[in-house]
């Protein structure tokens, strides 16, 4: 996120860092880095580096889960997996009011943004994380949720489909405007993705332990080798989850990930999942700005999105 969030100050959360993980506090700097995550760079007295994210999950629970399985796969050798570090009482992250706290090593190498790959060989190097995280052993799947293929905040968006929102910012009435000019387009991809939901339930089960967001924005080159950041999305769920995004176009990680596993990728699936990611970038900011806002970087961005998605989909 672009700006920190309110009702958690610097001062309050250095007391989490310092009682929840027995860290030292000697700087706390936020860093305006991603989407959806709140990050800071802390350094401790003795200069070591410390990455800190907060989160405001909508299911704090399966948060914790997706965190848990991130750690097993560090625990099991899976060193692409950057995992965060535990609390003093052994958890992955920290509850505190509506947000969660994980801290992370600070990683030090190449990061990129989304939609960046850096060509050929930084796809090759993503897919061969996702096989070894699709073919982990099952212990490093205890953890993990089973996708139920909902798209999250959906019964916003049907709402706002139906009447506006409260005016209850300076991007209410834009809202607005885009949603009734772009309401049949998005009744019929909510549909759409309701019977290829149904399709794919009725299809052999194939389903195996998946990042979610295994984009470039996602992967880190270092010294030592590839690395997958930002584990709050894992599910058990079919491989094309993480394979049609790091596709370029041309069928060649599917054709790489067929030989490597022996699993064709269903097409059908593959548009299933693009359809859902499209949905809740849409049903997400629906919800910021059915709430009160007032204009910040933040919503600004968020306005972009939603204005981009729904245009785009139609």
């Amino acid at each position: 996120m672009l700006t920190p969030p309110r009702g958690l100050p610097d001062d309050a959360l250095s007391s989490l860092l310092v009682r929840e993980w027995g860290l030292t506090v000697k700087s706390l700097t936020y860093r305006a880095v991603g989407f959806g995550s709140h990050h800071w760079e802390l350094v401790d007295t003795s200069g070591s580096r410390w990455f800190v994210t907060v989160d405001e999950p909508a299911d704090a629970d399966k948060l914790h889960a997706s965190l848990s399985v991130a750690v097993d796969l560090r625990a099991t050798g899976h060193t692409f997996a950057v995992a965060p570090i535990p609390t003093v009482g052994n958890q992955p992250m920290l509850r505190h009011g509506p947000f969660a706290v994980a801290v992370y090593p600070f990683v030090d190498g190449t990061s990129f943004d989304w939609n960046a790959f850096a060509g050929p060989e930084h796809r090759q190097a993503t897919l061969d994380m996702i096989i070894q995280l699709h073919t982990a052993p099952p212990i490093v799947r205890r953890h993990a949720r089973v996708d139920d293929f909902a798209v999250p905040h959906r019964d916003e968006v049907e709402q706002a489909l139906k009447q506006p929102g409260p005016d209850c910012g300076p991007y209410s009435t834009a809202v607005a405007d885009l949603l009734v000019e772009h309401a049949e387009p998005l009744r019929r991809v909510l549909a759409r993705y309701d019977e290829l939901v149904l399709g794919s339930r009725a299809e052999p089960v194939r389903a195996v332990l998946t990042h979610g967001e295994p984009h470039s924005g996602n992967t880190m080159r270092t010294p030592t080798g590839w690395r997958l950041i930002d584990w709050d999305t894992v599910l058990v769920s079919p491989p094309e989850r993480d394979l049609w995004l790091i596709e370029p176009g041309d069928g060649s990680i599917f054709a790489a990930y067929a030989d490597a596993t022996g699993v064709l990728v269903r097409p059908s699936t593959i548009m299933l999942l693009q359809l859902r990611w499209a949905l809740s970038d849409i049903a997400v900011e629906i919800r910021r700005f059915r709430r009160p806002h007032t204009g910040t970087s933040d919503d600004a961005e968020g306005w972009e999105i939603l204005r981009s998605v729904v245009t785009r989909i139609d």
